[in-house]
């Protein structure tokens, strides 16, 4: 079937999706692209429908993926450039956005393979671009980061931006969003150490042990971590400035942290 009209009943509620509100309140997600779709599908979520530009559904990746919904069941519904544009979530031009359940979050669920070497998660605190979100979790899946842990976040965790930001690695990554209070006692009481990054922090970053099972904390660029994140048993360390500016971006910092830890354990 050609859907044609903007007014299509299932396009105006799949459209919804590219607002929180319509994403909580249908308990949908929405995936654009093909990378993220594949990633998506990869990570065993639930597609529930699928939308398809003929004219732009002209490469092997999408023509791949579109041979890969049909195989677990989805037929994808072809629509005009003109519905398609409206579907899509800011310039894109693959030809394919799918709609999926959204995915379980919750820090008691939050797991991941047990190996030989100590877990490495990430938490960040108060994040409110989504954007910054997918970026420290594509880091963190190139780190082979154990988890990444959204506390207090002032985002959804599935926002299409985040998503897109995280090249879908937001699927195939374990995450979880909690307040901080809880995650805090979830990292005690499996005993990692919390290592917080702070502009006043008092040990350089590359001074510190992270061989040992660690949780790395970082917070908002506006406003920092708050004090849930103070006590003796949190070591506060410093990223070096040696410009004007007083911090780094906060993926950008994440960045640094996941990979010094990963020089550390030599792998």
């Amino acid at each position: 079937m050609l859907i044609t009209s903007l007014q299509n009943a299932r396009v105006k509620e799949a459209v919804k999706l590219r607002d929180r509100s319509g994403r909580e309140s249908q308990r949908r997600i929405v995936l654009d692209g093909s990378r993220e779709i594949a990633r998506a599908l990869d990570a065993g979520l639930r597609v529930v429908e699928a939308f398809a530009c003929p004219e732009l559904c002209d490469g092997a990746a999408a023509r791949q993926l579109l041979a890969r919904l049909r195989k677990v069941g989805i037929e994808p519904d072809e629509v005009t450039p003109a519905v398609f544009a409206k579907l899509a979530f800011g310039e894109r031009s693959e030809g394919i956005v799918a709609t999926a359940e959204t995915p379980g979050a919750a820090l008691a669920d939050l797991k991941w393979p047990q190996t030989k070497t100590p877990p490495l998660v990430v938490v960040l605190e108060g994040v409110e671009k989504p954007g910054n979100l997918g970026a420290v979790i594509r880091s963190a899946d190139g780190a082979g980061v154990s988890a990444v842990i959204a506390a207090d976040l002032r985002t959804d965790l599935y926002n299409p931006n985040a998503i897109r930001a995280s090249l879908g690695t937001i699927f195939t990554m374990p995450v979880a969003a909690a307040p901080s209070s809880e995650v805090r006692a979830w990292l005690a009481e499996r005993q990692m150490a919390v290592v917080a990054a702070r502009t006043d922090g008092a040990v350089p970053y590359s001074v510190v042990d992270f061989r040992q099972g660690t949780a790395i904390v970082l917070g908002s660029e506006a406003h920092g971590l708050s004090s849930a994140w103070q006590g003796t048993e949190v070591r506060s360390i410093v990223l070096p400035m040696l410009g004007k500016g007083d911090s780094l971006n906060v993926s950008t910092a994440a960045a640094v942290l996941m990979y010094e830890a990963r020089r550390q354990r030599g792998n």
